[in-house]
Parts: structure tokens; sequence; C-alpha cells
């Protein structure tokens, strides 16, 4: 889906994923802080403004800046805005808080989706049981990731492409539910 001049100039496919706070993308950062609901969506009917916002929030965190997206999130009461807090609390590290908010979570309409993306990423064995019974498991990947930050496991690019895969179908899900497509 295309999701209009704004958003193409601020979402680089190729712009490597950080797990982690990352270095933010200060070449970006006048963009993001001029950036509005109504600038953003300037080409499009906005029927669900939270939505809208998660995509605001999605993008800040896109570009490492993670306080800056935790700001919008924290004050988005759906399932979407708790997704992206529960994402922005993994890369700051802070996996207890992720936790909380996937607990939040419960389940969202990307899962399904995600966990198919997830067996096929590890070649069709899902042998760290991210996806087991086909069935997202955010915990455990928050499990990962901590492993990975720590040390314990040398699994960083599977969780990079992950993160990627994630953010991207979160962002489709949250632009398609802002303008009702």
């Amino acid at each position: 889906m295309q999701y209009g001049s704004v958003f193409a100039n601020l979402i680089d496919s190729g712009r490597p994923i950080a797990i982690d706070e990352g270095p933010k993308n200060t070449a970006v950062q006048s963009q993001l802080e001029a950036l509005t609901v109504e600038s953003a969506f300037s080409e499009f009917n906005i029927v669900d403004r939270d939505a809208a916002l998660c995509c605001i929030s999605g993008v800040w965190l896109w570009h490492n800046f993670i306080w800056e997206s935790h700001e919008i999130s924290q004050e988005i009461h759906t399932t979407a805005g708790s997704y992206w807090h529960a994402i922005m609390h993994r890369r700051e590290q802070d996996y207890s808080n992720a936790k909380y908010w996937f607990r939040s979570v419960s389940h969202h309409e990307v899962y399904e989706t995600l966990s198919n993306e997830i067996i096929a990423i590890q070649g069709g064995i899902d042998d760290l049981e991210l996806a087991p019974n086909a069935a997202y498991d955010p915990f455990a990947f928050v499990d990962l990731c901590q492993q990975v930050a720590q040390g314990r496991s040398n699994r960083l690019d599977l969780c990079q492409e992950i993160t990627r895969v994630e953010w991207q179908l979160l962002f489709d899900d949250c632009f398609k539910s802002a303008v009702g497509a």
C-alpha cells in the first residue's frame, strides 16, 4: 500500500533496523518534529485518529527516536498503541515492561501474518519456538532479543529481520485503519 508522499520520504525499507535503541537518524529529525496527523495524512481522509497517531509513533521508532515514539504511544489506549509501546520498551531493553505491554496487547491481527513470516525467515522450521503452532509468541521474541543483547545468543540478524517485518506489518495495519482501507 502507498502511504503518501510524507511517509514515503521517511520510510526507507533498506535502512538497517535496530533491536535496541540504535543511533538516532538525526538527518530526518526536523521532518519528524514537524510531523502531525494532518500533515502526514494530508493526501487521505482520516477515519481513525488513534491509528494515525500509531503511524506517527511508528515512524519515530523507525528512526530510533524511542522516547519521542514513547510519548505518543503511551497516550494511545488501543491494542495497536499498546503494541507500539511494547516494541519501544523491548528496544530500550526494558524487557519486563515490554512483556507488560504485550500482555495488554493480548492478541493483534498482525500476529498470524507475522508468525508465518517468522517461520519463513527461519527456513520453514521454528526451532526457537517464536511462533509455536503458527501463533506468534511476543514473549519468546522479547526473551530472544534479551539473550542477543546480553551476548547469550548469536541470532542478531534474525532478531533484526523479525523486528523489520513486525514494524512493516504493524505500520501497514495502522495506516489502513487510519484511512479506512
